[in-house]
């Protein structure tokens, strides 16, 4: 996949994610409405493999780069793992823990993985047509 196209799917990914998360109405008086089922198909996506995606792309590439099975168990552990170490980094700071702070960090978090992700496959797609 190009670069460009890749960093745009991350993003229109994270984008929606906060759409939906911010915009979709919570219902104070019942435990379950439809109108959650994508809040949580998207938050649990976000949470769970789309940091460790980001860093997968950016340890592997080129000679190093991992079948499809090894990239998306890798992506859930390490999802899991950095969003650990948010929640520990944020639980510390004077910020706190709580559903801004954490949506906030973790979308900063994707973005500047992603950036940095879609900095090394310009520089491996560049080095392949040289």
């Amino acid at each position: 996949m190009k670069p460009l196209k890749w960093l745009a799917i991350i993003l229109i990914f994270t984008a929606l994610t906060l759409l939906v998360t911010y915009l979709l109405p919570v219902p104070n008086d019942v435990e379950f409405s439809y109108n959650l089922i994508p809040r949580y198909i998207f938050s649990f996506t976000f949470i769970a493999f789309i940091p460790g995606y980001c860093l997968v792309n950016i340890l592997f590439t080129g000679k190093n780069k991992l079948d499809f099975i090894e990239e998306l168990v890798l992506s859930v552990a390490l999802s899991f793992g950095l969003t650990g170490l948010l929640g520990l980094f944020l639980g510390l700071s004077p910020i706190g823990i709580n559903f801004t702070s954490v949506t906030v960090s973790l979308s900063l978090m994707v973005l500047v993985l992603a950036v940095i992700a879609y900095i090394r496959k310009l520089r491996e797609t560049d080095a392949q047509s040289a």
